[in-house]
């Protein structure tokens, strides 16, 4: 998957700089999917083992957080993350969440309760917040436009993938070996990953300074943060209709009114200004 040196490229330009290696983006989409396919097995791989994990370590009503605090940490970070790469670059935020899934991976699988668990699956949560916010850029940003539909096709067929592996490797850790097993399998996807982006990624740094809206940031994650915690609790650890419930939810207008109050004030808004009211 090369491309041809007289034909120019119409692949959007942006502040983050420019992919200059465009002759390697064969190895590059292949990271691409390996890094994707990090966040999507896990989604299907975790659920297989979920009475392994009670029954070694239990605490039995705290297993629905594995999932919760996960999706939570992933959510609320994905435009924090997506703003990072615009300033900073496509490569070093991506490297950095690749970098940080493997290890929060290799915690869970030393972890001696469901609690620290619990607080390593965040760190995945984390990881997995910078991959979703970068991979697909990225993918725009190597190929033009008339290609973009092709590599989105095989970006998509890892999804597909994933929810036939994972849970086919969940059950024969689960059966054959131990349920740690769906955590360090983590580890070689991430580094080769990681191995194949460093050794084929390449951009011009930009020189503009920018300044990061720090308090549009803890806004916009708090907000989040509140919305899918209301959310996954509304209708299990209380009725839709409970005080607990209406409260959580008149916080999230709260903290939305105030994000966007920040965001139009902001230099530089985390989300572009068209994002919100006018």
């Amino acid at each position: 998957m090369t491309a041809n040196p007289g034909k120019k490229q119409d692949s959007p330009q942006d502040e983050a700089g420019q992919i200059t290696r465009i002759p390697h983006r064969g190895w590059i989409l292949m990271a691409l999917m390996l890094t994707m396919s990090l966040a999507a097995m896990d989604i299907t791989i975790v659920a297989t083992v979920v009475p392994q994990i009670v029954n070694d370590l239990g605490e039995f009503a705290l297993f629905s957080w594995l999932f919760s605090i996960y999706l939570l940490a992933q959510t609320i970070t994905i435009p924090i993350y997506g703003k990072l790469a615009d300033i900073y670059g496509r490569k070093p935020v991506l490297m950095g969440g690749t970098a940080l899934f493997p290890l929060g991976s290799a915690a869970c699988a030393l972890s001696w309760g469901m609690i620290p668990l619990i607080v390593f699956r965040a760190l995945q949560g984390l990881g997995a917040g910078s991959i979703m916010a970068t991979v697909n850029t990225l993918a725009g940003d190597l190929y033009s436009t008339r290609e973009r539909a092709r590599v989105q096709g095989w970006l998509s067929s890892v999804w597909g993938v994933a929810a036939i592996v994972g849970p086919t490797l969940g059950g024969a850790f689960a059966e054959y070996a131990t349920w740690r097993w769906v955590f360090f399998i983590n580890l070689p996807i991430g580094l080769a990953a990681i191995g194949l982006i460093a050794r084929y990624l390449h951009e011009h740094p930009s020189t503009k300074k920018h300044t990061i809206d720090y308090a549009g940031a803890l806004l916009m994650m708090l907000a989040g943060a509140a919305g899918v915690f209301g959310l996954l609790q509304g209708g299990n650890a209380w009725p839709w209709l409970s005080l607990p419930s209406l409260g959580t939810f008149a916080l999230v207008a709260l903290l939305i009114a105030a994000t966007v109050v920040r965001e139009r004030q902001a230099a530089e808004p985390i989300m572009p200004g068209w994002c919100w009211l006018a």
